[in-house]
């Protein structure tokens, strides 16, 4: 017989150490609250947190905005924003990651040359997608095209010279980049590895379409050109 005590979770004392331990965690929530909010006043949070909200918001508005211009507003619907489940998922956990971190581990958030580089790739991010936005015009499109439309040119000039998807590359280097900022460890790896997971199979399906359209112009081009994100030719 074992000489370790059983206690009976009907017994007083069962109920009494369940009691105390709800306690325990009433009496922690408002102090990990007060903490929290103490934190997120500080000058580190603010700054982090307000740079990655304006980055959502600059890249979102700006992108509506631009298929608006050249599609008209008739022509184009919510998924012009690029806000999906999937997006949304994504983003709450990189809020959720950069909350607990920085209510646990907060010197982990202190390393301003990470925070700094993190803001550069926003910020060429930017100026890549959109380059590819206003290069293409009416070309650019949020869907990939599966029949050929008579406003459906190859585009080769501008941004286009020295990649075949600057728009896939900018978003790329921008998602990444807002983890980076943040300095989310664990989300900087899981962004890059889904975003690049799903480059490499989009890329791929897209280039088919392409090649259907524009036949050995388009293959040779590709050939001269490479792709515009790693590992991806």
């Amino acid at each position: 017989m074992s000489g370790e005590s059983v206690i009976n979770p009907r017994s007083p004392n069962a109920k009494f150490a369940s009691r105390s331990t709800r306690e325990d965690i009433r009496a922690l929530l408002p102090m990990l609250g007060e903490k929290l909010e103490e934190i997120l006043m500080d000058y580190t949070a603010w700054r982090q947190l307000s740079q990655f909200f304006a980055a959502i918001v600059f890249f979102h508005a700006s992108e509506y905005a631009l298929v608006v211009a050249f599609h008209g507003r008739p022509n184009i619907s919510f998924n012009s924003l690029l806000i999906t489940k999937q997006y949304v998922i994504a983003m709450t956990c990189a809020l959720l990651e950069y909350v607990m971190e920085i209510l646990f581990f907060p010197k982990l958030k202190e390393y301003w040359w990470v925070s700094n580089v993190g803001l550069a790739m926003i910020l060429i991010g930017e100026i890549l997608r959109k380059s590819a936005v206003i290069t293409a015009g009416r070309a650019f499109t949020h869907t990939i095209r599966v029949y050929y439309e008579d406003h459906h040119d190859l585009i080769t000039h501008g941004i286009y010279r020295f990649m075949r998807h600057p728009g896939y590359s900018g978003f790329f280097i921008w998602a990444v980049g807002t983890q980076v900022m943040l300095c989310n460890p664990v989300c900087v790896v899981s962004f890059t590895l889904v975003t690049w997971k799903f480059f490499s199979t989009r890329i791929p399906y897209e280039e088919f379409f392409l090649t259907q359209f524009f036949g050995s112009q388009y293959e040779e081009y590709a050939r001269k050109v490479p792709s515009g994100l790693p590992f991806i030719k």
